[in-house]
């Protein structure tokens, strides 16, 4: 007998999502042990340095660990426009993790029937407005993970996502990167 393409791709979301969490815990367990060895590994690696910056925010994305002293480091070692242009497309890409994990906590939990029976009225927020992409990133701690999981659950339109996601990543991460640099040069001195 065939599986209904409704339980097979809610199995399919469930997978991947038990997945995830385990690789969660084991990148969350690998990144806050050794932070120090992958800032040194990273400084010795040249040019895959940067690469290897980029796999790092991605993993970071999984986490509930900040970016922002990766970008400082990264600052510092590879220069301002260097790392804003590493972090950007870093926190960006980790963005797209957060938010593909949000698709399929949306597709197990069949989130788009259910939606309009949310209370006070959450149901009706407009998520995919770029106002409140752009905005609830604004917020300290949780905004950015917050709105990219939310995002995947209520299924934003993608070029709508990544575009608000891009411009406020590289705000922030131009910050950060420049600051990174700034204390590098202190330092070096």
């Amino acid at each position: 007998m065939d599986t209904p393409p409704l339980t097979k791709k809610k199995n399919q979301s469930v997978s991947v999502l038990i997945f995830s969490v385990a690789l969660l815990i084991v990148v969350a367990v690998i990144i806050t042990q050794d932070m120090n060895i992958i800032k040194a590994f990273i400084s010795k690696s040249g040019a895959w340095g940067a690469v290897i910056s980029i796999l790092v925010y991605a993993a970071l994305g999984l986490t509930l660990l900040p970016s922002e002293p990766l970008t400082v480091f990264i600052g510092a070692l590879f220069g301002p426009f260097t790392a804003l242009l590493i972090a950007g497309t870093g926190n960006t890409l980790s963005a797209m993790v957060e938010y593909y994990l949000g698709t399929h906590v949306g597709n197990a939990t069949n989130f788009i029937d259910r939606r309009q029976n949310l209370p006070w009225g959450l149901g009706k927020l407009k998520v995919e407005s770029p106002i409140f992409l752009i905005g609830a990133r604004m917020v300290p701690g949780v905004g950015p993970k917050l709105v990219s999981f939310t995002a995947g659950i209520y299924h934003v339109p993608l070029l709508i996502y990544l575009w608000t996601s891009a411009l406020s990543v590289f705000m922030g991460a131009a910050l950060f990167a420049f600051g990174g640099s700034g204390l590098g040069s202190i330092f070096s001195k």
